[in-house]
């Protein structure tokens, strides 16, 4: 399968910093892997509605934004999430969009998980200040949700910008935005070595 990155914007607001950054970032990558951005705040997912254990049951999206992100989703080699930092982890729109892949871990006859296990979840995210470790939750987020689904781990590309514009001011950042996709992209693991058991999908909600 040739690389397919697809990029999912977790941003409030428009060409917000998280998003200037990772288009740095992308403007790296070989010409002949294919890019796809979808904003979540254009293209809103309705909330999360868990029914692995009442009476309904989750079904493959065939029309609206669920289908597009949940195509959009399966079609890539490598997911982006770009979310800026909001209280310490992950923006709303972007937790919603995770929590979703329950929904599609639980359709019968996908296999959602295996069919994600060995592609790539990568992180792009700015923050106010310079204080990395205000970030630390939203990167072991990814990082476990990367190991949960089998999938490898590229790590989380850090700004810092607060007003709009700011992470252009941020050299390392912009530096590291040229090698980063370039980077290798080992197996995510849980920290101790912890391994989820195959079976094991009710954590994942």
């Amino acid at each position: 399968m040739s690389r397919r990155f697809l990029f999912v914007l977790g941003s409030h607001r428009s060409n917000g910093n998280t998003e200037m950054l990772a288009r740095r970032a992308a403007q790296h990558l070989p010409a002949d892997f294919e890019q796809q951005w979808i904003s979540l705040a254009e293209h809103p997912l309705p909330d999360f509605d868990d029914l692995r254990h009442g009476t309904g049951h989750t079904t493959r999206p065939e029309e609206g934004n669920l289908a597009l992100l949940f195509e959009a989703t399966l079609a890539a080699t490598d997911i982006v999430i770009a979310s800026p930092v909001y209280w310490y982890s992950l923006s709303s729109h972007t937790k919603r969009y995770l929590d979703t892949w329950t929904s599609w871990l639980y359709t019968p006859g996908l296999d959602f998980r295996a069919a994600m296990a060995g592609r790539t979840l990568w992180g792009v995210t700015t923050s106010a200040g310079d204080l990395p470790w205000l970030a630390e939750p939203l990167v072991s987020t990814i990082n476990h949700w990367a190991a949960y689904m089998r999938m490898n781990f590229g790590g989380v590309l850090r700004g810092n910008g607060t007003a709009p514009g700011d992470v252009l001011n941020d050299t390392d950042a912009l530096a590291h935005a040229k090698t980063f996709f370039a980077q290798d992209a080992p197996p995510a693991r849980f920290p101790g070595g912890y391994t989820q058991p195959e079976s094991d999908t009710e954590s994942a909600a």
